[in-house]
């Protein structure tokens, strides 16, 4: 529990001090935008189909044991992946007004 505690802490000190690494718009990092962006849409692209992939899986693992309970299972498995794929799409949203 103390490690969790710490790990937390940790992470709350970076995402505050965020904001003193910051560099302005002509800086020379600038170059690697896209590149950061290309890997940050292959992450979200390559997860959102693994958590597709496993919800999909789900939905068919309940159907097999309980085949009655189809109608409640389908729109829960339509809702979930409409969410999945919600992050993939907000992350294709950001890359692209972020890279101009």
């Amino acid at each position: 529990m103390k490690q969790l505690q710490y790990l937390f802490m940790t992470l709350a000190a970076l995402l505050l001090a965020t904001p003193a690494f910051a560099q302005g718009a002509g800086s020379p990092s600038s170059q690697w935008v896209p590149i950061g962006a290309g890997i940050g849409m292959a992450l979200a692209a390559g997860l959102c189909g693994l958590g597709q992939g496993k919800a999909t899986a789900s939905a068919t693992e309940a159907l097999a044991r309980n085949p009655g309970a189809r109608p409640g299972i389908f729109i829960f498995l339509i809702l979930g992946l409409a969410f999945i794929e919600s992050l993939a799409l907000f992350t294709f949203v950001i890359i692209f007004l972020k890279v101009q």
